[in-house]
């Protein structure tokens, strides 16, 4: 929080404007969220189940999520950002040799892919789903990989590859599956974000929302309609009333404009 208030401060003095991180970019920005939407009568505790996309949060990603914003920021220095970036492209060069690389049955050694896979696979296969496999992580596979000549992508090194962009690379195939329906969550998710609720919004006037949310939401002011999803009781049925009167809302006020002018 302090590092937070820290850079805000710094950029208040240069007249630009705050940074928060989001809810999907650093847990810091589900404390702050919490506080501002939920409010807190008891010291809050960052726990990780207060986290709906913690599958992104993750200790091995933190530097990709955030080393970017951290840069532009002024946070970051040259020596880190080329670290990073050499990081960043190692794991995507390696990703596109794994997903372009396809090994057939026939190129394998029966003796190392029974040993690596379990059995010899009936068909072809690309790398990366090969990786997928419950026990093949990436020193295996690459036991499989001289079996087919002339299949790396140029510039690709497996044998040069740190620890940390292996990592990477096992966790991308074997929770990728994981990984993508929690972006679209994300995504659906930021819809909500992108509807911004007017200051003096009267909930009294919102026919079907009960006196409970109307009260927390008029007490709260959040400023955005994903704001709202995430203070407790508030359910999706009075999101959805919220969403009715704001489009309701916009289409009588641009009506009164055109009237106007």
């Amino acid at each position: 929080q302090g590092l937070l208030a820290g850079l805000n401060a710094a950029l208040a003095s240069r007249g630009e404007p705050p940074w928060c991180p989001r809810r999907d970019e650093a847990y810091l920005g589900v404390l702050v969220d919490d506080l501002i939407t939920r409010g807190v009568s008891e010291p809050y505790r960052m726990f990780t189940s207060r986290a709906e996309y913690r599958l992104q949060l993750r200790e091995d990603n933190a530097d990709l999520r955030l080393t970017e914003t951290g840069r532009r920021l002024g946070l970051v220095g040259d020596a880190q950002w080329r670290a990073f970036e050499e990081k960043r492209e190692a794991i995507e060069r390696e990703l596109g040799r794994l997903r372009s690389t396809w090994l057939q049955p026939r190129q394998l050694d029966p003796a190392v892919a029974a040993e690596v896979l379990g059995k010899m696979p009936e068909h072809e296969h690309s790398l990366f789903e090969l990786l997928k496999r419950p026990g093949v992580d990436y020193a295996a596979l690459m036991r499989l990989a001289p079996a087919a000549p002339g299949a790396a992508v140029p510039g690709a090194d497996p044998a040069r590859l740190s620890p940390a962009v292996i990592e990477q690379l096992e966790i991308h195939a074997k929770y990728e599956g994981y990984i993508a329906r929690q972006r679209n969550e994300l995504a659906r998710g930021e819809d909500l974000d992108q509807l911004a609720l007017p200051g003096d919004f009267d909930y009294l006037s919102v026919r079907g929302l009960s006196k409970e949310a109307q009260q927390k939401l008029g007490q709260l002011r959040p400023q955005t309609l994903g704001q709202a999803a995430r203070v407790s009781g508030i359910t999706p049925a009075a999101i959805a009333l919220l969403r009715v009167h704001l489009k309701r809302h916009g289409a009588r006020s641009q009506a009164v404009a055109r009237a106007g002018s």
